[in-house]
């Protein structure tokens, strides 16, 4: 029984895991090569991953999907969407796609002359599931060098740290005075009933 608990606790964990890895902002230092507007059928099981169409336009199964193409400066490739996330899940409220496109285009380089951004995004890359992370923003910087410390996604992570204590300490008061009282005098009568029982 013991084992049946902690890995439904392990289960939960990693699910409230990769939820907080999928939603929180994560920043990648690239060179932009290029952008592309690509045809894409969303009406398959991937579909969830993808934001809705963007503001102000009626959704569909397919649609057009903004890619912002890059290269890491060790050399391996990474391709982001750019899509609006509107007023939904994730809250980033992004709703210009369209001029981050413009600017991804204008910050594009080649490896003679390069261009080095930060791209802020989130979510995940997977070949088999074609699904691209979403890419929110856009600044350049120097060089790759730059170090970037994850001050948001530590005070995020620091406020549902103090929820979660909060609530277990509200949830073990409410079993002090309520739970506990409660269990206690079923015990008690049923002991007492028993003991009538008993001596009848």
């Amino acid at each position: 029984m013991r084992w049946a608990r902690w890995i439904f606790l392990l289960l939960i964990a990693l699910l409230i895991g990769g939820f907080l890895h999928y939603t929180l902002p994560q920043r990648d230092i690239v060179r932009i090569t290029g952008t592309e507007i690509i045809r894409a059928d969303l009406s398959g099981w991937n579909a969830w991953f993808y934001a809705r169409s963007d503001t102000g336009n009626a959704s569909g199964t397919n649609r057009d999907l903004r890619l912002i193409n890059s290269t890491r400066p060790d050399g391996s490739v990474s391709v982001y969407r750019n899509e609006d996330t509107g007023f939904g899940w994730p809250p980033y409220f992004k709703l210009d796609s369209s001029d981050l496109h413009a600017e991804a285009t204008d910050l594009t380089s080649t490896s003679a002359n390069p261009q080095w951004v930060v791209i802020t995004h989130y979510g995940w890359r997977s070949r088999a599931l074609s699904i691209y992370p979403n890419a929110v923003a856009i600044r350049a910087v120097d060089s790759p060098d730059v170090s970037l410390f994850p001050w948001l996604n530590i005070i995020i992570l620091l406020i549902l740290a103090s929820i979660l204590f909060a609530l277990w300490r509200l949830w073990e008061r409410f079993e002090d005075r309520v739970i506990d009282p409660t269990v206690d005098r079923v015990i008690v009568t049923w002991a007492k009933l028993k003991d009538r029982v008993r001596g009848r």
